[in-house]
């Protein structure tokens, strides 16, 4: 039986600019959740970060709940992210493909640096080139794809060693003697954990001759929302004519990774 006013009449429908603010205001608590520092929040905290009042709030908070958005810790009173914001993540993560997001910011990088743009994926301990971008010019570089590379030689393979958690960078320097591909690998351990926190420090790795004699190239990582490298990016050219070109390339390659890496939900202000 429909509800009635205490009057007796029929509450007027709610308008469609009113349900458009109701949702738009439910998206920015959700939202202010996802993005304070805090694990949990008050009703006054989320009313005067946000503008509104409290029992707009209160209201929001409570339908939220309801659909598991939102969760109640009973004894504080304070609310946090509950189970369906979750799922709701995790449904987002799971229709990511890290190729088909990066392939416009690669030929958009290879128009921007006149060079050869790629994208590499780990698998275990090597990494493979799985998409590129090359110029139109003369002389050019260009990968083959598919072909596995260790993840010590190079400047993609650094990318990913040195964003890897240091139990996992250990595990992989313990595995035995570094190969070296050209004379310009670095095979010293020592030297390449130094190599790798500067790679750390810089946002980026670069090579010379070193997987590959006569390339040279700079990459840097696409980071998840842990900060965990899905991917690294490349702009690689012929080694004589790329060095001149090196601060450039790298400007633009941290620009697109940047991008990137804001897509798969890393935000660059938690970086430590």
């Amino acid at each position: 039986m429909p509800t009635k006013n205490a009057d007796g009449r029929a509450p007027a429908r709610e308008s469609s600019g009113q349900a458009i603010a109701t949702v738009e205001r439910a998206a920015d608590v959700l939202m202010h959740f996802a993005e304070t520092p805090s694990n949990t929040l008050g009703v006054t905290e989320i009313a005067d970060a946000l503008g509104m009042s409290k029992a707009a709030v209160h209201r929001i908070l409570a339908s939220l709940r309801v659909r598991g958005l939102i969760e109640l810790d009973q004894s504080t009173r304070r609310y946090s992210l509950g189970v369906g914001a979750m799922r709701l993540g995790l449904a987002y993560l799971d229709r990511i493909d890290v190729r088909r997001i990066a392939a416009p910011e690669l030929v958009t990088l290879s128009q921007r640096t006149d060079e050869t743009a790629t994208l590499s994926i780990r698998t275990g301990n090597y990494r493979i080139y799985v998409d590129q971008v090359t110029p139109a010019r003369e002389v050019i570089m260009s990968v083959n794809l598919g072909v596995a590379h260790p993840l010590h030689a190079g400047a993609s393979s650094k990318a990913f060693l040195a964003y890897l958690a240091e139990e996992e960078i250990e595990n992989y320097l313990s595995l035995g003697a570094l190969e070296p591909l050209t004379g310009n690998t670095i095979v010293d351990k020592a030297k390449l954990r130094r190599e790798l926190t500067s790679i750390r420090d810089s946002g980026f790795a670069q090579s010379f001759s070193e997987r590959m004699s006569g390339a040279a190239s700079v990459a840097s990582p696409i980071l998840d929302h842990h900060g965990r490298p899905v991917a690294v990016v490349s702009v690689c050219g012929p080694v004589e004519r790329f060095r001149a070109e090196v601060e450039e390339c790298v400007a633009r390659l941290l620009e697109s990774t940047a991008r990137l890496s804001a897509q798969m939900g890393w935000n660059a202000s938690e970086r430590g």
